[in-house]
């Protein structure tokens, strides 16, 4: 993907489009090297207890699919120079609603859905909005916004159906298409790949991918250049939350349960997998696959370690560690990218 180069089997490479320099430059080069690295030792250690078989694999990337619907919209709001910490809220707002309009109240299906997506763009909007036409950086206008929806989704819970927990078994068809299992993959898995291309796409090959990177290198010289910075950013927003969303509709419907109780633990792992997957805190720089291989690779170190002989109370320390080189990486990458630029300039 390089126009010209000094020496004559880089020319060859590029004109093939794509070279190794190419790759090695690339921010999914490292979230790459990293699931490689992780997958063999894991690989190694789990020989003997299944960590290749079928339900080995399946284990965490059914996890992996449904970090993942949400981790790449967060990456596209850290590439923009944003952070979404709400999305530990949205979900559970996302499966209670599912759970009671569907539910409780019997309403179709299809209802419950819409009025759960309907939620989570409603919730990203506010994000959007407050952060844009404000000073308040947006970890601190999401982090007001993911303890006011936990509050009122416990509020909420107890107030329709005196309970912050629900059942609910979806019809067959939508149990087949949102929460059904093929070879041992959830449906989550399949909406997953489907999400990836429209968001590599959207990131990588449409026109609005250039503005995202754009508002995280300098959203002043964005606007002067006539990007709308205010509607991105809100977009972007609203992208997360719905995303998020989507993701409660699929687990509600996968394990018939919802609860109404905030996860953590689930904004903390976005946000390892994207700085994983290769994208900078400093915004600007990242890309879909590198955050795809970075879901990946924490997949494998939460879900997959009862699979190997590692003992389990080892993972927090694998995913610190993991966290601290992929940050000194991330830098090393841009470096090389931004010195291949200066040089092919001059």
């Amino acid at each position: 993907m390089t126009d010209a180069t000094t020496t004559g089997s880089s020319e060859e490479a590029s004109s093939k489009g794509i070279s190794l320099a190419d790759l090695m430059r690339s921010p999914a080069a490292g979230a790459f090297m990293g699931f490689a690295v992780v997958f063999v030792i894991f690989a190694i250690f789990g020989f003997g207890r299944n960590f290749l078989s079928l339900p080995g694999l399946t284990t965490w990337v059914n996890y992996a699919s449904l970090v993942g619907m949400i981790a790449i919209p967060v990456g596209f709001l850290m590439i923009a120079g944003e952070l979404d910490i709400s999305t530990g809220a949205v979900l559970p707002a996302s499966t209670m609603t599912v759970a009671i309009v569907s539910g409780h109240y019997e309403m179709p299906v299809l209802v419950g859905i819409l009025a759960a997506l309907g939620v989570g763009a409603f919730i990203g909007f506010i994000n959007g909005t407050i952060v844009t036409r404000t000073q308040v950086p947006s970890f601190i206008v999401t982090l007001a916004t993911l303890f006011a929806v936990a509050g009122l989704t416990l509020y909420l819970s107890i107030v329709f159906i005196n309970n912050t927990n629900s059942a609910y078994h979806a019809p067959d068809w939508a149990k087949s298409i949102f929460g059904g299992k093929l070879f041992g993959f959830n449906s989550s898995v399949f909406w997953w790949i489907a999400a990836i291309g429209m968001f590599y796409y959207f990131l990588h090959l449409s026109p609005k991918g250039s503005w995202v990177f754009a508002l995280g290198g300098d959203q002043e010289s964005a606007r002067n250049a006539g990007i709308p910075v205010r509607r991105m950013k809100t977009g972007l927003f609203m992208l997360c939350s719905t995303s998020t969303a989507f993701a409660g509709v699929l687990q509600v419907i996968t394990f018939n349960s919802a609860t109404s109780q905030a996860n953590f633990g689930l904004i903390f792992n976005t946000i390892i997998s994207v700085v994983v997957g290769g994208v900078l805190l400093t915004g600007g720089f990242g890309t879909v696959v590198g955050i795809v291989f970075g879901v990946l690779t924490l997949s494998i170190v939460t879900q997959a370690i009862g699979f190997t002989e590692i003992d389990r109370n080892l993972s927090f320390l694998i995913i610190g560690v993991m966290l601290l080189i992929a940050v000194l990486m991330n830098d090393t990458f841009r470096n090389l990218a931004t010195s291949w630029s200066t040089s092919k300039k001059k």
